[in-house]
């Protein structure tokens, strides 16, 4: 079951706001046999020009869903938010499947395949001008899992374990829209 951070900034969260995002939020645990125990980090904000936005991020042992939509009414953009995590689950499942039928393999059910960023420590300024780190567990996996991974958190790079050379490698996304890799002697 979820667990749930709701923060609004610029806004106060009331208890209706609160209950439509744990209601909205909760669907997304339908996609898992058994619900893993995690915290959803939902923040809410409103700008000056009357529009809304939501980050919902909900950082799994397996798997990191991430989104975020602005619109100008805050429950759409609720609304928007959990469908691009249902797409993204069913998207992660879909690739799965697709992987154990073509390696005659079980879907993996525990934390074995993808990496989970944990620890994230806000530094307190230094002469390097270094904002934020990330702690990150890497786990074995290979190059196109890397890109999925990389794909549904957003982000242009991606670090992993090669699964095999069990070196560490990276995917990142070149300006072409392709993707590149970099491997580690």
């Amino acid at each position: 079951m979820f667990r749930y951070n709701v923060r609004g900034e610029n806004i106060e969260v009331t208890e209706a706001i609160r209950d439509y995002v744990e209601k909205k939020v909760g669907k997304l645990e339908r996609y898992f046999n058994d619900v893993p125990e995690a915290t959803a980090h939902v923040n809410l904000k409103v700008y000056t020009e009357k529009t809304a936005k939501v980050e919902v991020t909900i950082p799994l042992p397996f798997l990191v869903l991430r989104a975020e939509e602005t619109s100008p009414d805050l429950y759409a953009s609720i609304d928007l938010v959990v469908d691009k995590l249902e797409r993204q689950i069913r998207k992660f499942k879909t690739k799965i499947n697709r992987k154990s039928r073509e390696t005659a393999l079980v879907p993996p059910t525990d934390g074995d395949l993808f990496t989970s960023e944990s620890n994230d420590e806000e530094t307190i300024g230094s002469d390097l001008d270094i904002v934020r780190t990330k702690r990150l567990s890497l786990k074995p996996m290979d190059s196109e899992e890397a890109v999925l991974q990389m794909n549904m958190l957003g982000h242009n790079f991606f670090i992993f374990e090669d699964a095999e050379t069990n070196g560490t490698s990276i995917v990142y996304r070149r300006k072409d829209g392709k993707y590149g890799l970099i491997e580690t002697d």
